[in-house]
């Protein structure tokens, strides 16, 4: 093909554009730039380079001014030049070699299984010292233990004796799997009213008169259940899926669980219990408690009277006891902190001493009485001994009525332990494994069923008591253990006499810990609103339904924030503004630029006189020596912070828009996108051929252009130029259209940042796909789609899959990046043989030589590393 063609398209481009200067000389002007580009993209494909040697010239390997030059044998680098590099696009066998073949060598798998059993890699280190710290929190904790673990199973409508089995077997398996050391397992308020509710509602579906179902036998077939739900989770990694559940959904039902308690325990500790139905919703029970006040008796004096001793007793040694211990030995740190280590323990211990003291007044009244001569409640018999362990049975169709119990019941279980476990990791500096937790806690509940337990979990306040006894590792469980058998063995004729009330107190101000404070729910609202508004909602729910409904809510909010942040992405367009970095600057108070608050008017910086005064009085030393560079940020940046809203963010050049993505893209936020950039798109730059140019029977349904006048009621009304001015018939020939969009430029180069993109699917890249096919035809050409910043390797192979980021001849042909064709370079090291490396070229300065790589491939010139300075490109 020879240059006549070449010719015959641009004559005909000229023709066209002739033909409609006569037709309509306003749209002459605006169809210029569009005609001229048609005839050279008909002319550039006539002489594509490699077919003509005369356009040769234009190709991306042209010699041009600034080329390589040779002296010797050492290649110089200069403008223009930069070596070759042809990127790959990463396939299935890279991916297997480089994330799946560790996995599934032998040493995996042994590695695997050794991370089954935590205590492997530090028992051979135990020590004396670690023991004696083990020691005293382990005795420490099962003082507590054991008054906490007889009122718990209060709370699940259980015998006594099951919170000390379950509280014994839970200290002591946990030890052996947990790879948190604070930790301590066993009945805890929350699981314990779950595991009452669940008993309430299995009973309900059985008969009267049923002996074969008890509660003893639910709750422990509740503790198989979660135990294998949760080993599951854990030996199949999957506890990340606790993740999907926001801190503030969790504190928001344990604030509503712990309210729920606190209202279910008064009616016990004011001895009207049985007036009284806990089990309905809590604010029920707030009314029939106030309702029936006048039916106190005398099981108020040992449950008011503890309670206020415990609370006094903690507020005296955790607070006022340690301030007077600074104020008067000041000057002696050594006395004080042994007083402050005493009231340490004296808080430690002070449900131990309360029991024992109330224990003692009852069996000082009650004694040698039979049930209905005694003046107040009393716990009655706790067998001594293990006399209820052993294999358990499990009656035919129990599963079945239970299975809509368990999901809540797991969830209760899970949140609580690896919420708890977690935070004591973070506060004292080490690793703890979600899912080594759940195997921890699963087999200490499947073991546990032998001892007929019930579901176990973390405790938050002994596992906050055994951290400050400052414990060493998971082992002083096992002291624990031995407390709590101690107990079974030597006490049980002592527990008989324990009141109820005083145990009612003791739950009240264990489970008065887990209400969040006003500060809490003050810090949800200030650092999200949308956060605060979950917490409040969820505790109102389980205070007005139910505990299930309060953690379903909280489940389906956190799972609708998250499809809800995903599918409404924070997608922004970007402008520029050009920075450098000051070091050790002299800060000049009192003078600034600008204001933080994007309410105040403002203009753009050093356009008032005020900013010119104050710039004009900031010195700043050898400013040939700073270096601009381009920052790209969105132009809400005032309302972002991202940067001084009193700098003016320069607008990308004509024709280029620049949109960084906010997140991943995927099937949920794709069409958004779409709808986002092709709004954008319309919004900021004119169709490359003007809908009022074309044939009104060509012209799309959806996008026609203004209405004009059909010619027959033109004829009908026009009327001789002796009745009307030239510039009226004009008018009516030729409808004036918008100027001010005629006048936005021709899209020509999209950029999509993909610096914040993790992931894409198949419906994410197709909807690109289809975003290109809308911009050509919107623009009438070829548009340019460069990428920048992109992370996975699989993102960049899905977008090469579809004919992005490399020249091809339907979409991104060679002819729309002549002249402005740009990649990033990368300073090297110099090998030590001093020859040149694959993919590099040796510049020579002040004779130091440096190699110079191309970051990204050169057969891929749609991609960069970062955003191009689009101001430099010949666009």
């Amino acid at each position: 093909m020879d240059g006549t063609d070449s010719l015959s398209g641009s004559h005909k481009g000229s023709e066209v554009a002739i033909e409609r200067e006569s037709v309509d000389p306003e749209y002459s002007e605006l169809e210029a730039e569009y005609v001229k580009y048609k005839a050279n993209e008909e002319e550039y494909t006539q002489h594509k380079p490699g077919n003509n040697d005369e356009k040769k010239g234009r190709g991306k390997n042209s010699q041009r001014p600034g080329s390589i030059e040779v002296e010797g044998e050492v290649p110089r680098l200069s403008y223009g030049s930069i070596p070759s590099f042809e990127e790959e696009a990463v396939t299935i066998k890279e991916y297997f070699d480089h994330s799946v073949r560790e996995k599934l060598t032998v040493r995996s798998v042994g590695s695997y299984f050794t991370s089954l059993f935590p205590i492997i890699r530090w028992l051979p280190h135990y020590n004396f010292k670690w023991a004696y710290a083990d020691l005293v929190a382990g005795i420490t904790v099962g003082c507590v233990l054991v008054p906490q673990s007889m009122s718990y199973a209060q709370i699940a409508s259980l015998a006594p004796q099951y919170g000390l089995y379950s509280s014994f077997i839970g200290a002591f398996i946990y030890s052996l799997f947990a790879t948190s050391k604070d930790v301590c397992i066993g009945p805890v308020a929350v699981m314990s009213l779950q595991t009452a509710k669940v008993i309430s509602l299995v009973l309900e579906k059985y008969p009267e008169g049923n002996t074969e179902v008890t509660a003893p036998i639910i709750a422990t077939t509740l503790a198989l259940l979660c135990g294998i739900v949760s080993f599951g989770l854990g030996v199949l990694r999957l506890g990340f899926l606790v993740e999907l559940i926001s801190l503030n959904a969790v504190a928001g039902f344990m604030t509503g669980s712990s309210f729920n308690i606190i209202w279910g325990q008064v009616p016990a500790l004011m001895g009207y219990n049985s007036l009284v139905n806990t089990r309905n919703a809590t604010y029920r029970v707030v009314i029939d408690s106030l309702k029936h006040l006048p039916d106190t008796t005398l099981d108020a004096v040992f449950g008011l009277i503890p309670l206020v001793l415990l609370y006094v007793w903690k507020w005296w040694c955790d607070k006022m006891g340690p301030y007077l211990a600074d104020k008067y030995y000041r000057n002696d740190p050594k006395k004080a902190q042994i007083l402050k280590t005493c009231y340490f323990y004296a808080q430690a211990l002070r449900n131990a001493v309360i029991i024992i003291v109330f224990t003692a007044i009852s069996w000082r009244i009650t004694r040698h009485k039979s049930r209905s001569e005694r003046p107040i409640s009393i716990l009655g018999t706790v067998p001594s001994g293990l006399r209820d362990v052993g294999v358990m049975k499990i009656p035919e169709g129990l599963l079945l009525k239970m299975s809509s119990d368990i999901p809540s019941s797991i969830i209760v279980l899970v949140l609580e332990h690896i919420a708890i476990s977690k935070s004591f990791g973070r506060l004292n500096d080490y690793k703890v494994v979600p899912d080594q937790e759940l195997i921890a806690i699963g087999v200490t509940n499947l073991i546990g069923t032998f001892f007929h337990a019930y579901p176990t979990t973390g405790s938050f306040s002994r596992s906050a008591l055994k951290a400050k006894c400052n414990v060493r590792t998971p082992f002083s469980g096992i002291f624990t253990g031995a407390c709590v058998l101690l107990a079974l063995y030597c006490l049980t004729d002592a527990f008989f006499f324990i009141p109820k009330a005083t145990l009612s107190a003791i739950i009240i101000h264990a489970v008065s810990d887990l209400l969040a404070s006003y500060n809490t729910t003050l810090t949800f609202w200030k650092t999200n609103p949308l956060d605060g508004l979950s917490f409040i909602i969820t505790v109102l729910i389980t205070v007005f339904s139910s505990i299930e409904n309060g953690i379903y809510f909280a489940m389906c909010w956190s799972a609708a924030m998250l499809l809800l942040k995903q599918a409404f992405p924070a997608g922004k367009f970007l402008g520029r503004v050009e920075v450098v970095e000051v070091l050790n600057p002299t800060i000049q108070t009192g003078v600034s630029v600008g204001h933080s608050s994007v309410d105040t008017q403002l203009t753009p910086a050093g356009s008032d006189k005020q900013s010119k005064d104050i710039l004009s009085s900031i010195e700043i030393a050898s400013p040939s020596t700073y270096r601009f560079t381009n920052v790209w940020v969105p132009f809400d940046h005032g309302y972002t912070r991202e940067l001084n809203c009193g700098i003016s963010i320069l607008q990308p050049p004509s024709g280029v828009l620049v949109y960084r993505f906010g997140d991943s893209y995927t099937y949920i936020n794709c069409s958004r996108h779409y709808d986002i950039i092709f709004d954008r798109i319309k919004r900021d730059t004119r169709r490359g051929q003007l809908v009022q140019a074309r044939n009104v029977g060509d012209r799309p349904w959806n996008d026609p252009g203004e209405w004009e006048c059909p010619k027959a009621i033109k004829r009908f009304f026009k009327r001789g130029p002796h009745d009307r001015g030239d510039e009226e018939v004009q008018a009516v020939s030729h409808p004036s259209t918008n100027i001010e969009e005629d006048e936005k430029p021709v899209l020509k180069i999209l950029c999509l940042d993909f610096s914040q993109v993790a992931q894409v699917d198949s419906t994410a890249i197709q909807s690109l796909v289809d975003l290109r096919k809308a911009v050509n035809r919107y623009a009438d050409r070829q548009v340019e789609f460069h990428f920048a910043g992109i992370i996975s390797p699989w993102i960049k192979k899905g977008l090469l899959s579809v004919g992005f980021g490399m020249v091809n001849s339907e979409y991104s042909d060679e002819s729309i990046i002549i002249d402005h064709s740009s990649y990033h370079v990368a300073k090297g090291k110099r090998t030590e043989d001093g020859y040149l490396t694959d993919s590099s070229e040796m510049i020579s300065t002040d004779d130091t030589h440096i190699n110079i790589h191309t970051v990204s491939g050169t057969n891929l010139p749609f991609f960069h590393i970062n955003i191009p300075d689009f101001s430099k490109w010949d666009v």
